[in-house]
């Protein structure tokens, strides 16, 4: 008997669908084809444990099951369940109708429990696109991919109940979650709060402009100075997550399988690192493409702390991504793209020793603190904005009783802000705020009076900047103006922004 039952396969962020055949013929063997790998090919062990475990039994006939389409690889262990329930209704086990209507996915234990999959959501947008009813899934994945409207989400312990399903002899309900409700659960009072920092008011500046841009930062000074503690308060300032920006995160979450007994995302994420990380771990890769940690921090932030100790190799492969906003990994047959829409903020040294050319770093030279900078690439320092220096706080600032200005007020400046960013690119595709703005938009947008390009023509002649530092400048001024609430970008947003690019400064280090 021939029957047809349904799952489907991961690609990058997407899924497409994969129909399994299972035919029982006279003969003996278990032929299963269409280019499973080694997980797949192991499921018949898996399978005839489970079903024997759970009182039914692998047909000893010619079984043969061809997944469709059969030059596309699979991998991974989650076709157990579509494979066993397959060979149930083709062998005349189980009756099951309305088996075509569903999606089913999942991995089986050898008593029949049915074990979490990656990639539940990408699984469940792809089901409701191809016009299925419904998905039965691991229980652990259900709110994952309950998220989707219009698709019934079944959430099963084992394959006992998924018999009991297919044959109607016990009623389930599908699984409901409230996606509004839940994304609006913002986190009122964050972990890291801008409230305790004490002092660094210039850095405070710094890090509401990069927020309400969108732009990457450097923070350059001492150790013990703050540049980590404020680091990572910044996701603390970022504007709420859109409904769209908080599914693409999640989908990008669940391929990678860091969504259990989780629905929606809708906390932007943060990302740091360690220098010690690969290349393929950070932009993504590897024999079966994976997202790197630039996907993970999609919509978020990504911390590198340290960053001349980063090997250069892993720096300069992010030179791509950071003006493309996504990653293409390719392969002799298959290419995947990963977006990679992250904020980038990296901390670093001045020097070896830790200290600036100031008399604490005892014999460190300013040719030694040059070298040390050496170590980050122009072309990589010419994609970040904003180049702060951080100071060691003083103690008057540090025994100060009076709270800060809490994370929550500033991230009102900045969604205000982003507003008007959102306001301004509603009808760009793929630019939502300054940072992401083509040479195009900010010569639409950058209008600037004639002294404000006379300061910028001369601070490009004496700072020897480069065209893509031109551009940066005006991105940022651009955003100063949005958090001053004015249309046009004058004299004093050039000036600030100029400010911020110590880098690129003639004598920066004494």
């Amino acid at each position: 008997m021939l029957v047809s039952v349904y799952g489907s396969a991961v690609f990058g962020v997407d899924a497409q669908r994969i129909t399994i055949e299972v035919n029982i013929d006279k003969g003996i063997g278990y032929h299963l084809v269409g280019l499973p790998d080694n997980a797949v090919r192991e499921s018949n062990f898996r399978i005839a444990a489970a079903l024997k475990n759970i009182g039914y039994k692998l047909p000893g006939k010619k079984i043969t099951l061809n997944m469709a389409p059969a030059d596309l690889r699979k991998e991974g262990s989650a076709y157990d369940l579509p494979l066993s329930v397959g060979i149930l209704a083709a062998s005349d086990q189980i009756k099951a109708p309305s088996m075509e209507d569903y999606i089913l996915m999942g991995e089986l234990a050898l008593d029949g429990k049915i074990r979490p999959i990656k990639g539940a959501l990408p699984i469940a947008i792809q089901a409701l696109k191809d016009g299925f009813k419904g998905i039965l899934l691991p229980k652990e994945n259900e709110r994952e991919a309950a998220i989707v409207k219009g698709l019934e989400v079944y959430g099963m312990d084992n394959l006992t109940d998924v018999i009991a399903f297919f044959e109607g002899s016990q009623s389930y309900s599908p699984t409901v979650v409230d996606t509004r409700k839940a994304f609006n659960e913002q986190l009122k009072y964050p972990e890291h709060d801008f409230s305790d920092v004490k002092g660094q008011e210039t850095i405070k500046r710094c890090m509401e402009i990069a927020a309400a841009g969108g732009h990457n930062i450097i923070l350059i000074g001492p150790p013990g100075a703050g540049k980590t503690m404020l680091a990572k308060r910044l996701p603390s300032i970022l504007p709420p997550m859109t409904l769209q920006e908080a599914l693409e995160t999640t989908k990008i979450h669940s391929v990678v399988g860091k969504i259990k007994n989780q629905g929606l995302i809708s906390i932007r994420p943060f990302r740091s690192p360690h220098h010690t990380i690969s290349d393929v771990a950070l932009v993504g890769g590897g024999q079966y493409p994976q997202p790197g940690e630039i996907s993970m921090a999609h919509n978020g932030v990504l911390f590198l702390d340290e960053l001349p100790e980063f090997k250069r190799s892993v720096l300069e492969v992010m030179r791509q991504p950071l003006e493309d906003r996504e990653v293409t990994i390719s392969r002799a047959k298959f290419t995947v793209t990963y977006p990679a829409s992250f904020m980038l903020v990296a901390s670093m040294n001045p020097s070896p020793s830790g200290y600036f050319n100031d008399g604490k770093s005892g014999s460190v030279t300013p040719f030694e603190m040059q070298r040390y900078l050496g170590k980050i690439s122009g072309p990589l320092l010419d994609r970040i904005d904003l180049h702060v220096e951080v100071e060691p706080v003083p103690f008057e600032k540090l025994s100060d009783t009076r709270p800060a200005e809490s994370s929550a007020s500033i991230r009102s400046r900045v969604t205000e802000a982003r507003k008007r960013q959102t306001e301004r690119f509603k009808n760009a595709k793929n630019t939502h705020y300054n940072a992401q703005m083509s040479s195009r938009q900010i010569r639409k947008y950058c209008c600037l009076d004639q002294e404000a390009t006379q300061l910028l023509k001369s601070a490009m002649e004496r700072l020897s900047l480069s065209a893509r530092a031109y551009d940066r400048i005006l991105k940022v001024s651009r955003t100063l103006a949005d958090l001053a609430g004015q249309e046009n970008v004058n004299s004093d947003h050039i000036a600030e922004a100029i400010q911020y690019r110590s880098l690129d400064r003639e004598g920066w280090l004494g």
